[in-house]
């Protein structure tokens, strides 16, 4: 999971008062969405790209039109919130140079976003888009952050999963298999499989219990609106009331893990030794990052995968031929759909970029979903082909230090529960119309209707 929200400042750490709550709740809605709401709102009326991307739901839901709009303006070109970049190539220097960071410290604001953002700070309402989580902080903290939780997604670790992951995916598909004994066996398959596969991994994983996984499918969608920028305001609200019972439910868990340890990598971080121990908002940030992210990737993924697939019945009737290419078609899905569409990174010093002076503190947006369309890298990138010998080179998964800490899992998810999906029912086929998830750094979809015997 990445992101584009562009205000990253981490005051310092208070204890807030709940009757000026609601007061902090504006203040923390106004600079953190209502500011960036303003400048993509004035683009978006005057046609400029970004602003109509990230305004427009019609181009949201169909952006790649309006991404070779940008292209042909060159690598490197001016949106709504900044620089902004379609090409592949400088997408890749941006997201690995060391000269570009995702924080942007508070102190270098004017005077009142500085207090604003002191004002607003809550930590009971943190998002995984603001600090310390690890999606917005960069070293020495992110270090420090990545180095505790890479142990549970080494290549071993996650090979290791693979038995419970078949587990889950079997179990579910049982589930399927007596609603299909229905009259048309229609079913959304979000609500029934894409959602609930990676949920229920990334539970176990996390030691948390599977009977709570509705809430955390809720959490995970709260979570996942605040990485959009410009988030309206009754939106923002019941995001941030998500938040608050996120954060509830995590207190009481450290607690009981405190008491009575497992074997999950919660378990581990809240038992650190002292010299290596989170504090507690870093502790809320790291976990509340993993729970999040740890499904939303493959779910959308899984979602977006059937639909294409479906669009192209001779590849996935290939794929049930040689089941051998399900690791090449989930790349291609990556690069061709892509889960996370936008991700952003801001200047440290002044640079220059695809031959264009940056200043220092400028946000570049990075459109992962344009660049992994760039004709430079992946002839004729309009078409879906399971068998493109360099898919993997999509950038879907970011690159650098803040490459997504779970990819091997969430290439694994999909790969295995694809392919399980379409040995048990390989004759299904879309059955209605699929409805979009209604957010812009993340896509997906919200809806997905199949019928599971075609």
């Amino acid at each position: 999971m990445s992101t584009e929200n562009p205000v990253t400042a981490a005051p310092p750490a208070r204890v807030p008062s709940a009757a000026l709550r609601p007061a902090r709740t504006v203040v923390r809605w106004a600079v953190r969405h209502g500011l960036p709401a303003v400048y993509l709102e004035r683009g978006a009326r005057h046609g400029e790209p970004l602003g109509r991307l990230l305004r427009d739901g019609g181009v949201r839901n169909e952006p790649h039109a309006l991404y070779e709009q940008l292209r042909a303006r060159g690598p490197l070109t001016t949106g709504s919130l900044g620089p902004v970049t379609t090409s592949h190539p400088v997408a890749g220097e941006v997201l690995r140079s060391d000269r570009f960071g995702v924080g942007w410290h508070w102190s270098a604001a004017p005077a009142p976003i500085r207090w604003a953002l002191r004002f607003g700070d809550d930590p009971d309402a943190t998002g995984v888009a603001e600090p310390p989580s690890m999606l917005v902080v960069d070293p020495p903290d992110h270090t420090r952050f990545r180095r505790l939780v890479n142990r549970a997604f080494t290549p071993r670790a996650t090979a290791a999963f693979e038995p419970a992951v078949r587990r889950t995916a079997d179990a579910l598909l049982d589930a399927l298999e007596l609603r299909s004994a229905g009259v048309d066996g229609e079913v959304d398959l979000v609500e029934t499989y894409a959602a609930q596969l990676p949920v229920l991994v990334i539970a176990d994983l996390l030691g948390v219990p599977a009977e709570r996984r509705v809430d955390f499918l809720r959490w995970g969608a709260a979570a996942a609106a605040t990485l959009d920028p410009g988030l309206p305001f009754r939106r923002y609200v019941a995001s941030e009331r998500a938040l608050r019972a996120m954060h509830a439910f995590l207190r009481g868990h450290f607690a009981r893990l405190r008491r009575d340890p497992g074997e999950d990598l919660v378990s581990r971080l809240v038992g650190l030794p002292e010299e290596e121990a989170l504090t507690e908002r870093e502790l809320h940030a790291t976990v509340m990052l993993l729970l999040g992210a740890g499904f939303e990737t493959t779910m959308n993924l899984l979602g977006n995968a059937v639909v294409l697939l479906d669009a192209h019945r001779d590849q996935w009737d290939a794929l049930r031929a040689d089941p051998t290419g399900w690791d090449g078609a989930v790349e291609e899905v990556l690069r061709h759909d892509s889960p996370v569409q936008i991700t952003g990174r801001t200047a440290k010093d002044d640079v220059e970029l695809a031959g264009r002076h940056v200043r220092a503190g400028a946000r570049v947006t990075v459109l992962l979903g344009a660049a992994n369309r760039d004709p430079e890298v992946f002839p004729d990138p309009a078409r879906f082909d399971i068998g493109r010998a360099n898919a993997r080179d999509h950038l879907a998964f970011s690159a650098g230090i803040h490459y997504c800490v779970g990819a091997g899992l969430a290439r694994m998810e999909a790969t295995i529960g694809l392919r399980a999906l379409t040995e048990r029912f390989p004759r299904l086929r879309v059955s209605g119309r699929p409805v979009r998830r209604d957010l812009q750094t993340l896509r997906g979809f919200e809806v997905l209707p199949v019928s599971l015997r075609g």
